[in-house]
């Protein structure tokens, strides 16, 4: 895999770690609005520039 490829799934991971942080900030209701807000956000970003990469990126022998 060469780095777009390693990168995409850096990010993808990192994507994913967000939305679980996120949803248990909103489940066990300590965060507040805007940090759940920012965490969400963040997590979808990462989550589909990663799925991005990895769709795009020709994996080369």
């Amino acid at each position: 895999m060469n780095v777009k490829g390693s990168f995409g799934t850096i990010l993808t991971v990192l994507g994913i770690i967000g939305l679980i942080y996120t949803a248990i900030i909103f489940v066990q209701h300590t965060g507040n609005n805007r940090e759940l807000t920012v965490w969400g956000i963040l997590g979808i970003v990462f989550f589909v520039s990663g799925i991005g990469l990895v769709k795009t990126t020709k994996d080369e022998i």
